[in-house]
């Protein structure tokens, strides 16, 4: 065989060409950012790296979407609709009101990570509802906690990127909203 069919062949092969990246490289899937930033959203006490959002990947995100739907079928509620279109429309408005708030401005891929990636409380909730209801006392302390947490986590990303430390509070009670649709969807 010549080196033109070896290489027809093994492109159409598991191996792929020679100095191809791997396939989820191309996708701009990077495990390693995922599990980091998951860990930044579930530890909110340290402080946030300045540069943590230098790479704006929507696969963590969205993947937390599908999850915290997942569960809330799982619990007996078909929100896929809702949860993307409370999504899209909450990450377009805070968007919005983070550019009016900062200096320097962000773009919207940014924002929809930020949110995307600190919603993992509101999907641990989720995953809670799958085995107790959460229509109760105890439901709506939990509820609350996660919207808190998702809350500070966001509004600590976000004055952290952004420069705004003395406007947190202004850039929580938005955020705080914003979770707060997603945790009427867990609780109702």
């Amino acid at each position: 065989m010549n080196s033109q069919t070896i290489s027809w062949l093994s492109a159409f092969g598991a191996g792929g060409l020679e100095g191809e990246p791997p396939l989820l490289e191309e996708l701009g899937i990077n495990f390693s950012h995922i599990k980091t930033k998951s860990f930044t959203v579930l530890n909110p006490l340290r402080p946030v790296d300045r540069n943590i959002m230098d790479d704006t990947d929507l696969a963590g995100p969205l993947l937390f979407c599908l999850a915290f739907g997942t569960f809330l079928l799982l619990s007996g509620k078909q929100h896929f609709g809702y949860i993307y279109g409370v999504a899209v429309v909450g990450c377009s408005v805070l968007f919005l009101i983070l550019n009016l708030m900062s200096p320097q401005g962000v773009d919207i891929p940014k924002t929809a990570s930020v949110l995307g990636y600190c919603m993992l409380p509101l999907v641990m909730l989720s995953s809670v509802s799958t085995l107790f209801t959460l229509n109760g006392g105890l439901g709506y302390i939990l509820s609350a906690l996660a919207i808190a947490w998702c809350t500070y986590s966001s509004s600590g990303f976000f004055t952290a990127v952004l420069g705004m430390n003395d406007q947190r509070f202004l850039v929580a009670y938005p955020v705080g909203l914003f979770y707060g649709c997603f945790a009427l969807m867990t609780v109702f």
